[in-house]
C-alpha cells in the first residue's frame, strides 16, 4: 500500500488519496490529480524481468495506489484474465525496423482495454474504502475507443451507471456499432453533433458544476470519469511500458539497462504520459516521439513551446487522435513548471485558445503524418513485411520514419524503437483496405473484413465478428451545447 498523496495541477493545496482521486476523477477547480512525488521502482529490472504481466502490474500499481495487497491483487486478477485473446496480454513483435507493442488484444480491440479492464475494480475498491454508498455515474467523452472500452468494463457493474458521449460523425463504422449495440441496463450512449473536444469540454464542465453536483447528490448519485483525466485510468498504462522493455531484452533487441525509444500515437496525451511516468520510475528510455495526425497541435507545441488550438479541426482516418485539446498535457506542464504557471496557462487556453511555455522536458519530441503518409505507411509496410497496421499505428510508424531521418543528421539516435500499436486494423477496415488499394473505396466496410482476413492471415476478432447484424440499442443524438441538459434529463 502506497502512502502517495495526489495534488491538483492548478492548486497544490487540493489533496487526495489515490482512492479519493479515482472516485472524484477531476479536481474541484477543473485541474487534474498528479502524484505529489513520483515514486521510484525499487525492484531491479532483472527482478521485474522474471514476472508475469499480472505480477509486473502489482509491482507498478502498488507504488501509486492505497489499496491493500489483497485488494490490489484482486483487481489485477479480475482484469487481466482470459478476456484477452493472447496469453501474453500485450505481445511485443519484431516487424521490419521496429518492435510493435500490440495493445489491442482485449475485448474492444484497442489499447484502452489495458486500463479500462481494471478501472471498474479500482472504483468499487475505492468506494468501499471511502465508505461511499451512492451510485457512481461514470461520465465519459470518447474519440472512438475509450467509450466502448469503458462500456465493456462497467456494463452490469453494481452501483454504477455509465454515460458515453461520442462524435456522431467522427468515428469508424465499427467503433460506432461497438458502442451503439452495447448491452447493459446501466449503460447509455449518446452521439453528439460536434467533435471530441466539444464532448470533453462539456464533461469537464459538468464535473465542476457545484449546483448540479448537489442536485445529483440528493438523488444518491456521485460523478466520476473513465477518461484518462482520471488518474486511475492513467497509472495502469505505465505497466505496459515496463512490459515492452523487458520483452525487448528477452528477445535480444537490447541488453538489460540499455535505453530504448517509444513512438506513441496520441491525441489526449495520456498514453505517452504513462510512458513518461515509467521513465521517471526508472525505466531506461532514451526518447519519446509524440506522433500526431493532421491535427498536429502537439507536434507544434513540442517544436515551438506554443500550444494553439485556434486552428481547423480535421476529421481524419485516425479518429481517436482527432483532438485539439490534449487534457493530459496539463499534467506534464505541472511537473515542469508548477501549479501557478499551469493555472495561468489553462486560463489562457480557455480564454484565448493558446499559451506558451518553456519546454524543459527534452526527452519528448513531436512528429506527424499526413493522411497520405498514413496510407503510404500501411501499404508499404504490408508489402515489405506482410504485417497490417491500423491507421493510428501507421501514423506512429510514419512519424518514426521522420524522426529516424532527422536523428540521422542530428543526434544519430540508433536506439531500438518500440511502436505503441493502439488498435486492431479491423476497427478501421475500410481505411486500411483503401490504403492497400483505392479500388476498395466503394465497398462495404464489413464485407471488407473478410478481404482483410484473407490477405493478413489474421482472423476477424470474435468480439466484432458479425457486429453489423447486432441490434442498435442506443439511438440518442444530442446537440453539442445540450450535453449537460441531457445528463440532467437522464439522471434527475
Amino acid at each position: 500500500m502506497a502512502n502517495l498523496t495526489y495534488m491538483g495541477t492548478r492548486d497544490q493545496s487540493i489533496r487526495a488519496t489515490a482512492s479519493q482521486a479515482i472516485l472524484r476523477g477531476i479536481c474541484p477547480d477543473g485541474g487534474l490529480y498528479i502524484p505529489e512525488v513520483i515514486p521510484t521502482m525499487e525492484k531491479s529490472l532483472e527482478e521485474l524481468g522474471k514476472l508475469s504481466y499480472q505480477e509486473l502490474a502489482y509491482e507498478v500499481l502498488s507504488l501509486f495506489l492505497d489499496f491493500t495487497e489483497e485488494e490490489l491483487k484482486a483487481c489485477i486478477n479480475g482484469a487481466y484474465d482470459d478476456k484477452f485473446d493472447t496469453s501474453e496480454i500485450a505481445p511485443v513483435v519484431q516487424k521490419g525496423d521496429a518492435l510493435f507493442l500490440e495493445l489491442f488484444h482485449g475485448r474492444t480491440l484497442a489499447f484502452k482495454d489495458m486500463a479500462l479492464s481494471i478501472l471498474p475494480y479500482f472504483m468499487k475498491t475505492a468506494a468501499k474504502r471511502e465508505g461511499i454508498d451512492k451510485e457512481i455515474v461514470i461520465l465519459t467523452a470518447t474519440s472512438g475507443d475509450t467509450g466502448k472500452a469503458a462500456l465493456e468494463g462497467f456494463a452490469g457493474v453494481d452501483g454504477t451507471k455509465i454515460i458515453v458521449f461520442f462524435p456522431e460523425d467522427g468515428v469508424s463504422p465499427v467503433q460506432k456499432l461497438q458502442m451503439t449495440t452495447q448491452e447493459g441496463d446501466n449503460t447509455c450512449v449518446v452521439g453528439i453533433l460536434g467533435n471530441f473536444d466539444d464532448a470533453q469540454s462539456a464533461v469537464k464542465s459538468i464535473f465542476t458544476d457545484k449546483a448540479l453536483g448537489e442536485d445529483l447528490e440528493k438523488k444518491g448519485y456521485v460523478f466520476s470519469s473513465a477518461n484518462s483525466i482520471n488518474i486511475g485510468r492513467l497509472v495502469p498504462q505505465i505497466v505496459y511500458y515496463f512490459h515492452a522493455y523487458l520483452n525487448a531484452v528477452k528477445q535480444g533487441t537490447l541488453k538489460m539497462g540499455e535505453e530504448i525509444n517509444f513512438t506513441v500515437p496520441t491525441g489526449n496525451f495520456g498514453d505517452i504520459l504513462a510512458g513518461w511516468y515509467a521513465m521517471k520510475l526508472g525505466l531506461p528510455v532514451g526518447h519519446f516521439v509524440c506522433a500526431s495526425n493532421d491535427n498536429k497541435v502537439l507536434y507544434d507545441f513540442f517544436r515551438t513551446g506554443t500550444y494553439d488550438r485556434n486552428r481547423k479541426f480535421h476529421v481524419t482516418v485516425s479518429p481517436s487522435m482527432d483532438i485539439l485539446i490534449s487534457s493530459n498535457l496539463e499534467r506534464l506542464l505541472c511537473h515542469m513548471a508548477g501549479q501557478d504557471v499551469t493555472k495561468a496557462d489553462m486560463a489562457k487556453l480557455n480564454q484565448e485558445g493558446k499559451y506558451s511555455v518553456e519546454i524543459t522536458e527534452k526527452k519528448i519530441s513531436g512528429a506527424f503524418a499526413t493522411e497520405e503518409e498514413t496510407y503510404g505507411a500501411i501499404k508499404n509496410f504490408f508489402e515489405k513485411t506482410g504485417y497490417v497496421m491500423d491507421t493510428h499505428t501507421a501514423v506512429a510508424y510514419a512519424a518514426y520514419q521522420k524522426y529516424k531521418e532527422e536523428s540521422k543528421d542530428q543526434s544519430k539516435d540508433q536506439r531500438p524503437m518500440v511502436i505503441v500499436s493502439t488498435a486492431s486494423p479491423y476497427k478501421f477496415t475500410k481505411d486500411v483496405m483503401m490504403a492497400m488499394d483505392q479500388k476498395y473505396a466503394k465497398e462495404d466496410a464489413f464485407e471488407l473484413m473478410h478481404v482483410l482476413e484473407k490477405i493478413s492471415g489474421v482472423s476477424i476478432p470474435e468480439p466484432i465478428r458479425g457486429i453489423e447484424d447486432r441490434p442498435v440499442l442506443h439511438k440518442n443524438v444530442c446537440e453539442r451545447d445540450k450535453i449537460k441538459e441531457f445528463v440532467k434529463g437522464y439522471l434527475l
